[in-house]
Parts: C-alpha cells; structure tokens; sequence
C-alpha cells in the first residue's frame, strides 16, 4: 500500500491529520475529544490502536485536546519538540516517560518505511513545527498555524506530490468581523495565520509538475467559507498559469467530516 492520508478533521475547532503506508500509521495532533477522534477514525476504517505515534506540532488546544486521552487508551508514543512538551505537559495530563518521546525541530525520524522532516514556523507557541512525510519517492506536507511561510520554509516543502495547506482567513470578513482588535492584530501578524490569498502565492511559489492536490486545512469558522477559500486560491493560481482542476486539484476539508484516503 503507497503512502495515503485523510484530513480527519480541520479548522479552528480542532485538527488531526492521518498519515500511514501498509506498515505504518501515523496521526499528526489530537485536537478534538476522545469520543470525537474515534469517531472520525471510524470513517475512514482506520484502527487507532494500529497507529504507531502521534506527532505534535504545537501545545495549542485545537490541536493536544485529546491528546493525553488517546495517547494513554491506547498506549500510543508522543513525539513533539521538548518546548512543545514543556509547554502542554500542563494540558494534556500525565503521560507515562516510555510514550515520551522527543522529535527536535528541524530532523527526519523515520519510522517504519516514512521518513518525518520536522521544520519550524512562524505561530505564536513555544516552537510550533510541521512535518513533510518521504515515502517511495512520495512527498506529503502539512504546513498550518503560521503567520507566513518564509523561503526557508519553502525550501523544505517544495514539490510536494499533497500539501495540506492553511487557507485560514478572508482578510475582509476577518476585518469587518466581530473578534476584538486586539484577536485580529494577532491573526494578521508574522506569528498568527495567514489568508487566503497569501496561502495561494506562497503555493505558486512551491508547486511543481510533481504537485497533484492541496487541500485547504485550518479555515476559520468566522472569518472564512470552504466556497470563498477555494475560488480565492483557485483564482490566484489560475491567474499565474496553473491549470487548476486538470493538472492540480484544489480540495475542501472539514471540522467535522473525514476527507476519503487519498493514496499519493
């Protein structure tokens, strides 16, 4: 079985990605309840006791709610940075030291036939990092809750096959919205999470011939909606030449609602 993956769930609510291959089965943050987290490994037929590790990125609450309850129910490693451990340690209960495991910033663990390249980005947490998963020649990237993606960053994420990639915000609806100013400072800035339109230049920037699907991930439910963020992105890139809905694929995920596996 190639390298496949579902969006479990995506948005401000709570995020969990899946990532396995035939012998290995990753989830990538926790960020919904216990019952909640089942219930979407139900949809997509994956057994959580299967999995081999759940890689943090950050100690945000949409992100480690439900961490320390899967991780103990089903004995399941924890891997994150140790600023990411010391920071939630607090929040997600006692884990015992043999599920603790440190992955630093900036590293490939490999794991099984998947190798896991760490890389730092720009959010307000203690050292928020994502993951690019190498397999067979097959490259997927998560990248999220990040203020803007430097060069860098695209360095490590270019030429992806699938990028799971923020589209969080409209920046008219999140400045015409109801947050306080001070609530949308912080989302605008170098360290809060970027919109629509910069979501899609920073994908023109490391798409290539190789790059098949991007799925939108971590929308905000006030400031945005899946129809606006897709045909913001799909218009960009379309306006730079990119053959959207033929050559690449713009999906749509959910806060609630597993995407189908997709194999890459």
């Amino acid at each position: 079985m190639s390298l496949h993956f579902s969006v479990l769930a995506s948005g401000s609510t709570g995020n969990m990605l899946y990532v396995g291959t035939e012998n290995q089965k990753l989830l990538v943050d926790a960020g919904l309840s216990g019952k909640n987290a089942e219930a979407l490994f139900q949809q997509v037929d994956v057994n959580i006791a299967d999995l081999s590790g759940i890689l943090v990125t950050h100690e945000h609450s949409d992100h480690v709610k439900g961490l320390g309850v899967l991780a103990r129910k089903y004995k399941l490693p924890i891997y994150a940075n140790e600023k990411t451990w010391c920071a939630m340690e607090h929040l997600i209960g006692n884990i015992p030291t043999e599920q603790k495991f440190i992955f630093p910033t900036g590293t490939v663990k490999t794991f099984g036939d998947i190798d896991v390249e760490s890389f730092g980005v720009s959010h307000d947490a203690a050292e928020p990092m994502f993951y690019v998963f190498h397999h067979n020649n097959k490259k997927l990237t998560i990248i999220t809750d990040t203020g803007y993606v430097s060069d860098r960053m695209k360095g490590v994420i270019k030429g992806s096959d699938v990028f799971i990639f923020e589209s969080n915000h409209d920046v008219e609806m999140l400045r015409m919205g109801r947050y306080p100013w001070s609530v949308k400072r912080r989302i605008l800035s170098d360290v809060g999470h970027v919109s629509n339109e910069d979501a899609a230049l920073a994908m023109y920037d490391v798409i290539t011939d190789q790059t098949k699907h991007i799925y939108l991930a971590h929308l905000s439910l006030d400031n945005n909606m899946k129809e606006l963020a897709n045909m913001s992105v799909s218009q960009v890139l379309q306006s730079k030449g990119v053959d959207v809905g033929r050559s690449l694929f713009v999906h749509d995920t959910d806060p609630k609602e597993a995407t189908k596996i997709q194999y890459v």
